[in-house]
């Protein structure tokens, strides 16, 4: 077993010195050998908790770094170490005397504090420790990324309460962090990573329909995407076409914000086509040159372009949106982007390694942290952070044309806090787009937003669940400060019933809160106060009773209302507490309210009545 770890070991090493002796000098490689041999001494009795020897995770952690980062000798080199401080006798002083003073920062920031003295708490901390290294440079945080990146790989050898601790910090931070540095390719593996360890269930179930999806409709995304590239090269522009299917995470995300099922689901996939362009002046151009003649081959969908070329994301993705009629009848999702945007949106910060480049996105970085720490209360920081910083954005406008950047879905409230807290505290409506709106009102990407304020407006309890942002998150927890925290057993956002997927968090007051394992609240528990996680055995009790709702879509027919109640309240003997009902052109919706003793009680309605003839989709609210 030894020799044949041994050998394996030699052949990931000799990986990372290729990798690295095609862009750095002599003398960097041989810093580059010396870190490796020191890291190999230094963990030579270590084991991961699947058996195999520990140096296999550094050297895993220096793969990435070099191959899917393309970072310098002394990232390489700090992925080596990163673990050598915290888990062995070396020092930092060791570190800096043989390696220098950047490798030793690098590797202090990825180097969790050993005191039991936290300002928070010790994943906070650590959090905050990372976010603090940017004031001088990214690659720590590329590097610890990375580390996390193997880890999520590897999670399947630890226990149930670890991987839900990391797969939550994972997803609240982590994830985010990558798609704002605008690592692509990372944010995706991060996202379903962590969503397969919290929800195995929902994670193979969805990854399975994707792959029947694929096997459906290959024949006809084939027959697109070779019409695609004929009708550009007979116009002599030469292109890569490809279908890209949307990840398990992306899809329960679209499923759980819209309420549809897996079927009903819009784009579950996007084609890309992707063109070369040596002077990125010209890139435009290009992309407008082929949209000019995809939209001649093919119907294009009224309001269904997005240009990120002129206006890109604040993680720099860049690509030009169309939305295709297909000879099959059905819309098409088409990215055009140039080799140069692929690229970028995979490698984000680090796929122009210039001074100008890196120092612009460190910028970014200063000037959130700052504003966030200004108006900051204790135990905030990191809500804030990963609340503002980390959400995709939009940009809106004042009537005056002054462009406000908000996180996607963010409110007319946000934008009046954004503007000054005073207008936001009286704001009474608004107008989007020149219509009267309600200020609670999400807002989409280029709306140009009016608020108009009361001074006898003040602010309302329910504002809190309409605001994203920290600021008005900070003023509002300011101004209700006073009012008591409710207690609770049960999480009211998730509302939990025996049966279903769950973890319990321990709370000061000595009460266990129960959640669902994909309830967002618990994911940033996890990430944050991953100690009080405790297993929760949630089960069916005789008399309990827990409410639940269910919306179902049909096509009219005599009796079909009486059908649908006599299968809940005489067969399975529940007793329904509202029925909403509306008809209109045949097609049926319909909101029922029950109560139910279980989860599988639950699947079992939703079994039923979905059998019911002419019911078409049956849905849990």
């Amino acid at each position: 077993m030894k020799q044949h770890y041994d050998m394996f070991i030699e052949e990931k090493v000799l990986r990372v010195f290729s990798e690295m002796e095609k862009r750095v000098s002599n003398e960097d490689m041989v810093r580059i050998h010396e870190a490796y041999e020191l890291a190999r001494e230094a963990h030579a009795e270590q084991k991961r908790k699947s058996g195999e020897p520990y140096i296999i995770h550094p050297i895993a952690v220096a793969t990435i770094v070099a191959e899917e980062l393309k970072l310098g000798a002394n990232p390489v080199i700090a992925a080596f170490l990163h673990d050598v401080v915290e888990d062995t006798d070396y020092t930092m002083q060791d570190i800096r005397q043989r390696f220098g003073d950047d490798v030793a920062f690098l590797v202090s920031v990825v180097t969790k504090k050993s005191t039991g003295n936290y300002e928070i708490s010790k994943q906070v901390d650590n959090y905050k420790q990372m976010l603090n290294s940017i004031h001088y440079d990214i690659r720590a945080l590329l590097v610890k990324l990375a580390d996390r990146l193997h880890n999520m790989r590897t999670l399947g050898s630890m226990p149930p309460h670890k991987q839900m601790k990391i797969a939550g910090e994972t997803d609240f931070f982590y994830a985010p962090l990558a798609n704002r540095l605008g690592l692509y390719n990372v944010k995706i593996e991060l996202e379903n990573l962590s969503f397969r360890y919290r929800c195995p269930h929902e994670y193979e179930l969805i990854a399975n329909l994707i792959q029947k999806d694929k096997d459906c409709h290959q024949e006809r995304l084939d027959a697109f995407t070779a019409k695609i590239h004929d009708v550009l090269a007979k116009d002599g522009i030469e292109v890569q076409v490809k279908t890209i299917y949307r990840a398990p995470y992306s899809i329960w995300r679209k499923m759980r914000k819209s309420g549809d099922d897996f079927n009903h689901i819009p784009f579950r996939h996007i084609v890309e086509v992707m063109y070369a362009c040596e002077d990125e002046q010209h890139e435009k151009d290009i992309a407008l040159r082929i949209y000019s003649r995809l939209t001649d081959a093919f119907n294009e969908k009224p309001c269904g372009i997005i240009n990120y070329i002129d206006s890109p994301k604040e993680n720099g993705y860049q690509s030009f949106h169309v939305q295709l009629l297909s000879d099959f009848g059905c819309w098409e999702e088409v990215h055009i982007s140039s080799e140069r945007m692929v690229r970028a949106s995979q490698l984000g910060v680090v796929a122009e390694r210039s001074e100008d480049n890196v120092r612009r996105w460190i910028e970014k970085f200063r000037t959130v942290l700052k504003d966030i720490e200004l108006h900051q209360k204790e135990g905030d920081f990191i809500e804030n952070v990963v609340t503002t910083f980390y959400n995709d954005d939009i940009m809106v406008f004042t009537p005056k044309g002054m462009p406000v950047n908000l996180p996607k879905r963010a409110t007319a409230l946000d934008f009046a806090f954004e503007i000054h807290s005073h207008i936001g505290e009286h704001a009474h409506y608004a107008h989007i787009n020149g219509q009267l709106s309600s200020v609670k009102t999400e807002l989409h990407r280029g709306d140009i937003v009016e608020i108009f304020t009361n001074p006898d407006i003040l602010p309302q309890k329910d504002w809190t669940d309409h605001v994203l942002t920290y600021k008005a998150k900070g003023f509002l927890k300011r101004y209700f400060a006073k009012q008591e925290k409710p207690t609770f057993h049960f999480c009211s956002h998730c509302q939990p019933i025996p049966g279903e997927e769950v973890i319990g968090f321990k709370e000061a007051d000595g009460k266990i809160s129960v959640h669902k394992r994909n309830c967002p609240i618990a994911i940033g528990l996890a990430s944050q106060q991953g100690d009080s996680i405790v297993s929760v055995d949630y089960q069916e009790t005789p008399d309990a009773l827990y409410p639940v709702a269910i919306q179902i879509l049909a096509i009219d027919r005599t009796h079909l209302l009486c059908d649908m109640i006599n299968c809940i309240t005489n067969e399975l003997r529940l007793s329904i507490h509202s029925l909403n009902t509306t008809t209109t052109d045949c097609i049926v919706h319909c909101t029922i309210r029950f109560s139910v003793h279980s989860f599988d009680e639950l699947q079992t309605i939703i079994s039923q009545v979905s059998a019911i003839n002419n019911v078409k989709e049956v849905n849990r609210i």
